[in-house]
């Protein structure tokens, strides 16, 4: 396991909103058989506890798991052309959704790379958001 330094841009469209979300942090990434993967920690506002994230990437780029532990916990799958029902934690409980994935990308060379996928998240059958999540990482340089 390598320790590296993340990048995570994030881009949300509801109707003609636009929302961005932009993280750098520590990290960790593991290269498997079959996945790479990614773990952070977000630190949120006290008194909620850091949330855990591990994002393992299928090397065949057909499908994304992006799994969240801490106070709430979820678990989204995203597949290529493929509709998955999802858990999302919240205060208030949990939330059943359906992820649509449509495009997996990535690059992996030595000491750095780059994955790039979009999804749209859906409530009973209702499109809420187009997604686009970048991560992109180096090696730490510690």
């Amino acid at each position: 396991m390598n320790k590296i330094l993340i990048e995570i841009k994030g881009i949300q469209r509801i109707d003609i909103q636009k929302e961005k979300m932009e993280l750098t942090t520590v990290g960790t990434f593991e290269e498997t058989a079959d996945a790479y993967i990614i773990k952070y920690t977000e630190e949120q506002e006290p008194p909620t506890a850091p949330v855990n994230v591990r994002v393992k990437i299928n090397k065949n780029e057909k499908a994304v798991e992006m799994t969240r532990s801490g106070a709430f916990n979820s678990c989204l799958m995203i597949e290529k052309s493929k509709r998955n029902l999802c858990h999302y934690g919240t205060e208030y409980g949990d939330i059943l959704m359906g992820i649509s994935g449509h495009t997996i990308d990535g690059e992996y060379e030595d000491e750095k790379g780059k994955f790039i996928f979009t999804y749209d998240i859906d409530i009973n059958g209702a499109l809420v958001s187009r997604n686009e999540v970048r991560i992109s990482f180096r090696k730490n340089q510690e």
